[in-house]
């Protein structure tokens, strides 16, 4: 590794500018321009040639050894950038602020921009259906935790505050998943969040106190936002959300030297609106990916988000990670998709509008970073027309929430004439070639675009009029690189050239002369070029300054747009793959009827899926103990019904033939067995600290589902556990939360014998000979075996090893028999000697019926006695 030289004397002019600005910016990647490349010196050249797989070479800088160097070109910088940032590095720019050509001395270069994992703007880079957000954490002793979430590239802030809580913490950074953290140096462990930082690769950066109460950071949020949305941030209620949104803020301003206006979307929330999804949860239901292939493909979002526009395709992402909680608002929402359901017609005229919007949101970004190019003005005009559309049809809209929609979009007509009329209709890739202004907008454009591609016309007619006023008839225009454009004369006219011709080169031929119609001409031409993409530039720079002036409306029209889009496509959903509406109120009942596990009848589309029902509540079915063999369906049963309580919480339809979905607070999960290398910690170690979680955080409201308890550790350990769970939550004293818990310790199926509120199901299982059927359907009661090894034949282990177990299970069956049968004759020998001997003496053949009573009341009553004894 090579370090920045200390010294700077003996260095280059150049490079000890570099290393002055390098010395403010030690934590990060400085690009440094150099004419058409941005170079990278010294230890960032080590790492940045390895990263991005980069020639290192070396550059004289005035020292005994050549500074490592490596570049990248200047046109495909953002895509190095990014690659780099996606890795957890940051990057500092540093551009040069004057023309080269125009200075004797050092060229003057200055920082442009800072770009880390979470201030990326660049939308060609970003997850298009995720946002990327950039997270702040201000702990304060006295209130509380305030957190805030800012995605710079779609203008939307978060803020919300809550008890010193680690666990509501994490639920709440698993439901952003921000790829960057800012936070202050407090009382809280800061080591417990660095750990889940690496664990999860985020970002992170602690700073002190002060610099989340910065004055100007706070100045510039009540710029930016409206006075109602930021007002109760200034109680004493809300203080720790107010340092940690100016600490976000202050950040951004050093950060962000432009583009920090493009924030227009303020959000004050609280954790209990939404339901409490822990990241175990959040990974075990694979809300947002497949736990095999960590790709969105095969997780709920995958099957459910079948939206047009990229605004709606992170809506629907936002859904799922704040499920609601108040039925008001979920209904509304499902009144707005009953709509679409029962509209096809509607529901398609709006999703084939919507397919053809682009990206609204991360554009306006674009715009204020003066990143966008004309085509990116004429997909504007075009969504502007879509929306006008949309508009025209939102007056058929009959659900409240679709009305709402519906006043709040704006087709921004104005606009869209304004774009129309100076840009062109198929504008240029570059904006370097120009051509983009529309011809007619404005006639000096025109008459330098004549000029610049006509050039040949307007010698032409200057050569006419010379010959026709000279009468010089061999006269001809030419040109080179010494003297420019000339007039050429042959000797044997030289007599009449008038006197206003200058004479500025002598030939065998003839003479060559300059007039000053002539100069001015190609002043015109030579200069056109110039002139004409400034004039280009400057009526495009006020295009967008237009737009941007409407940026907080523009926002607005796009957030309807990205609702309508979600609605309108879990309208689709639900009619194209026979959704239900859900009852869903403030009961304590979850009761569904012909249930589906929306991904996997997506994925086993060849095979039939066998729907189930699925019936809780905090009455007689607290609990449902589910026994059956591996494979057989009882973790797709228990998620299925976790994630239509959630579908039924955003506001969907449910893949059921009907269900009541009594709110629930929070989902927890104890699913699969899984370790935690990093923290040192075992399977059941996690597996514990799951269960931990859950029975110190579920409440009456809350859906839990377990499978598998205590199968970590020893049978008799685990067993005991389990059933010290069920007493937890079953019991007059227990917590009482709505549970589903699979299990194979068969021994547990008796608890419903001591709870009234368990209840026991099991997966129906079909036996042929040694083969067993998998019906997939939930039946009341135990299961009658666990068919663990027709399950490892199914599953291809050889059949020398599963013809053995079954020996060793007859034989330790058999064992068991008899250790039975042992304390069976145990527990009779210490019987009356005289019952035996008068049994075994009788003769059924010979005595009376009245006989038979009189030995059998004998019988009783000498048991009676032997029991009054005991």
């Amino acid at each position: 590794m090579v370090s920045l030289p200390e010294n700077t004397v003996n260095l280059s002019p150049m490079m000890r500018q570099y290393v002055e600005v390098k010395k403010q910016h030690m934590d990060k990647l400085l690009f440094y321009r150099l004419g058409d490349f941005y170079e990278l010196f010294f230890h960032d050249a080590e790492i940045a040639s390895k990263e991005l797989d980069l020639v290192l070479t070396g550059r004289d800088c005035g020292l005994s050894e050549k500074a490592p160097m490596c570049g990248v070109p200047f046109h495909a910088v953002d895509s190095y950038i990014s690659k780099l940032v996606e890795k957890g590095y940051k990057v500092v720019v540093c551009e040069q602020l004057e023309d080269p050509s125009k200075t004797k001395t050092i060229v003057k270069r200055g920082i442009v921009r800072i770009v880390t994992p979470g201030t990326l703007t660049d939308t060609e880079f970003l997850d298009e259906s995720a946002n990327n957000y950039l997270c702040s954490i201000y702990c304060s002793e006295n209130n509380g935790i305030g957190i805030s979430f800012v995605d710079i590239s779609t203008g939307s802030l978060y803020v919300s505050q809550f008890e010193c809580d680690y666990t509501v913490l994490l639920n709440e950074l698993s439901r952003f998943e921000p790829k960057e953290i800012i936070l202050n140096n407090s009382v809280f462990d800061n080591s417990l969040l660095q750990k889940y930082c690496e664990s999860e690769e985020i970002s992170s950066q602690i700073f002190d106190d002060e610099y989340f109460k910065f004055h100007e950071a706070v100045e510039k949020m009540n710029a930016l936002f409206q006075e109602k949305d930021v007002a109760p941030l200034y109680s004493e209620q809300y203080e720790a959300s107010l340092y940690s949104c100016t600490g976000l803020i202050h950040y951004l301003l050093e950060t962000q030297f432009s583009g920090i206006d493009r924030l227009c979307s303020f959000y004050l929330y609280t954790v209990q609106e939404y339901i409490n999804l822990s990241p175990s949860c959040v990974r075990n239901l694979e809300l947002f990916r497949s736990s095999k292939t960590a790709e969105k493909k095969g997780s709920l979002l995958w099957a459910i988000d079948r939206t047009n526009t990229s605004m709606g395709s992170r809506l629907i992402r936002s859904f799922l990670e704040k499920p609601l909680m108040n039925p008001v608002l979920i209904n509304a929402r499902l009144d707005a998709v009953d709509e679409f359901y029962n509209n096809s017609i509607l529901c398609g005229q709006i999703s084939d509008l919507l397919s053809g919007i682009i990206d609204i949101e991360r554009l306006l970004t674009r715009l204020v970073y003066g990143k966008c190019n004309p085509r990116d003005l004429i997909s504007v005009a075009q969504s502007f027309g879509k929306i006008e559309q949309i508009k025209a049809l939102s007056s058929a809209f009959k659900a409240p929430l679709l009305k709402s929609i519906g006043a709040d979009l704006n087709p921004f007509t104005d606009l869209k004439e304004i774009i129309e009329q100076t840009i062109s209709s198929d504008p240029p890739i570059s904006m370097k070639e120009g051509g983009y202004i529309r011809s007619g907008f404005n006639q000096e454009i025109d008459d330098l675009r004549s000029l610049l591609f006509d050039t040949k016309k307007y010698l032409s007619k200057l050569e006419s009029e010379t010959k026709e006023n000279t009468g010089l008839r061999n006269l001809k225009i030419g040109y080179n690189r010494v003297f420019g454009y000339y007039f050429e004369v042959s000797k044997g006219s030289l007599d009449q050239v008038p006197d206003y011709f200058i004479r500025k080169q002598t030939l065998t031929t003839g003479e060559r002369y300059i007039t000053e119609e002539l100069k001015e001409l190609e002043t015109k031409i030579l200069s056109s070029g110039e002139r004409l993409n400034l004039l280009e530039k400057e009526f495009f720079d006020q295009v967008c300054a237009t737009i941007i002036n409407s940026i907080t409306q523009i926002q607005k029209t796009a957030s309807a747009l990205a609702y309508l889009d979600v609605l309108c496509s879990l309208g689709e959903l639900a009619r194209d793959y026979n959704y239900c509406r859900p009852t869903v109120n403030n009961s304590d009942t979850i009761a569904i009827r012909d249930g589906r596990h929306p991904v996997v009848e997506l994925v086993s589309k060849s095979e039939l899926f066998v729907p189930n029902d699925a019936v809780l509540n905090n009455g007689d079915c607290l609990l449902s103990i589910i026994t059956g063999p591996n494979m057989s369906g009882k973790s797709t049963y228990m998620r299925q019904t976790a994630l239509i309580v959630i579908l039924a919480q955003i506001g969907s339809f449910v893949p059921a033939s009907s269900a009541t979905i009594g709110v629930v607070d929070a989902i927890f999960t104890r699913v699969g067995a899984s370790d935690d290398l990093f923290a040192g910690d075992s399977t059941f170690m996690v597996e514990m600290r799951e269960v931990a979680e859950i029975l110190q955080k579920a409440t009456k409201q809350s859906l839990v589902v377990l499978d598998e308890i205590g199968r970590g550790t020893s049978t008799y350990d685990g067993m005991s556990i389990a059933r010290a769970v069920i007493e937890f939550i079953c019991a007059d004293e227990g917590i009482h939360c709505k549970t589903m818990f699979a299990t194979h310790y068969h021994e547990l199926t008796d608890m419903d014998l001591s709870f009234s509120n368990v209840k026991n199901y099991n997966i129906a299982v079909k036996k042929r000979g040694d083969t067993v059927i998998f019906l997939r359907k939930i039946v009341p009661g135990p299961a009658d075996d666990s068919y663990g090894i027709e399950v490892a034949q199914l599953a291809g282990v050889p059949k020398e090893v599963t013809n053995r177990a079954k020996e060793i299970l007859n034989s330790l069956e058999s064992e068991n028999q008899t250790i039975v049968r042992r304390q069976v004759v145990t527990t009779y020998s210490e019987t009356d000697n005289r019952i035996r001997a008068k049994l075994k003496n009788l003769n059924i053949q010979t005595i009376t019926p009245l006989e038979a009573m009189s030995i059998l009341n004998e019988l009783i009553q000498d048991l009676q006695d032997e029991e009054e004894n005991k």
